[in-house]
C-alpha cells in the first residue's frame, strides 16, 4: 500500500487563468499528445522515452489516469481554449521531502516562446498554494537547461541550497537542481478552478 500523501482533486480538473486552460487529457489527445512529446528536447530533458508513437501515448494516458486515481499525480493539459494540447503540466509530491509539492512540464516544440510553460506553472503554483498544505512549491531542473532556468525565474522560483535531487532516467544519471517559489508571490491570482 502506497502511504504517499495524496492530492484531493475534483474530476474532471479544469484549472482557468491567464489565458490558458489547464485540463484532464482524455483519449481524443492521443495525437497531440504524440505531437508534445516525440521531439528531441522533451527526450533531452524529461524521462519520457523517445521515440514517442501512438502505443506509447496510450500507455501514458493510461498510467496518468491510473496516478490520478490514486491521488498521487495531476497531470493537466496545457490548452489556450480547452481544446488542442500544446504541453502538460504534473503536480505531484517531491520524493525528496513528501511536505513539499513539485511540478515538471512540457510544451510541444510548435508551440514555444509563448509563455505557455510560465504561465502553467503560475496557475499550478496558485492551485497548489491554495489546496494543499505543502511546505514548498519546486521545480527541478537539470544543469543546463537554461530554457527551464528562465521559466523558473520568470514564474517567481529561486535556485535553493539543496541537496541536488539524483534520479536515473533512460539509464543516465541525472543531477536536479531545486527551485523553490518564492512566498507570497501570488503570481496567478486570476486563476480559477472547476
Amino acid at each position: 500500500m502506497d502511504s504517499r500523501p495524496t492530492f484531493d482533486v475534483p474530476r474532471p480538473l479544469r484549472i482557468e487563468g491567464l489565458g490558458l486552460q489547464l485540463r484532464e487529457w482524455s483519449a481524443d489527445d492521443m495525437a497531440d499528445l504524440v505531437a508534445i512529446y516525440d521531439d528531441p528536447e522533451i527526450d533531452r530533458w524529461t524521462p519520457v522515452a523517445s521515440p514517442f508513437d501512438t502505443e506509447a501515448a496510450r500507455a501514458y494516458l493510461a498510467a496518468a489516469e491510473q496516478k490520478g486515481t490514486e491521488g498521487h499525480v495531476v497531470q493537466l493539459a496545457i490548452t489556450t481554449d480547452g481544446g488542442v494540447p500544446q504541453g502538460e503540466i504534473l503536480l505531484f509530491r517531491s520524493a525528496a521531502d513528501e511536505r513539499d509539492v513539485e511540478l515538471a512540464y512540457g510544451v510541444g516544440a510548435a508551440y514555444r516562446g509563448r509563455g505557455l510553460a510560465t504561465r502553467a506553472v503560475r496557475l499550478a503554483v496558485d492551485f497548489v498554494k491554495g489546496r494543499a498544505a505543502v511546505r514548498r512549491v519546486v521545480l527541478c531542473i537539470e544543469d543546463g537547461n537554461g530554457a527551464s532556468q528562465a521559466v523558473a525565474k520568470a514564474a517567481g522560483f529561486v535556485p535553493t541550497d539543496d541537496e541536488p535531487v539524483v534520479r536515473e532516467a533512460k539509464g543516465r544519471v541525472v543531477v536536479l537542481r531545486a527551485w523553490s517559489h518564492l512566498e507570497g508571490d501570488d503570481v496567478a491570482g486570476e486563476g480559477r478552478r472547476q
